[in-house]
């Protein structure tokens, strides 16, 4: 199975959203089938096959997430984010300031949830 030192290495060459078709391509080769990212602090949970999981450490100081969600504004910020336009850090912080708390990513069925 994968490790997060592994996860850390295929993320090293994502340097924007514009990277993460190649990136998401990276981690199915690994064997990741999903993961959920929590916006407060940047901590991944990634799960494999037969109940593997790993979890990274937090990326960066707590953010507070918005209790007004803001559909709108996220789906512009991610839509511009994709494009290459901000940075994970950035787009993070649009993202809770959308009121965004987590995202899943099922890489076995491509399904991505915000909530």
């Amino acid at each position: 199975m994968f490790t997060i030192n592994q996860i850390h290495s295929a993320h090293s060459k994502v340097k924007s959203g514009a990277d993460f078709p190649a990136y998401i391509q990276d981690l199915k080769k690994l064997g990741v089938i999903s993961y959920t990212t929590f916006v407060n602090n940047g901590h991944t949970d990634y799960f494999g096959e037969g109940d593997f999981n790993a979890v990274s450490n937090p990326k960066y100081e707590m953010l507070g997430v918005s209790h007004n969600a803001n559909a709108d504004v996220f789906k512009s910020d991610l839509k511009a984010h994709q494009q290459g336009q901000s940075d994970y850090l950035t787009f993070c912080t649009q993202a809770a300031k959308s009121g965004v708390e987590k995202w899943t990513c099922d890489l076995k069925n491509d399904l991505y949830v915000f909530r």
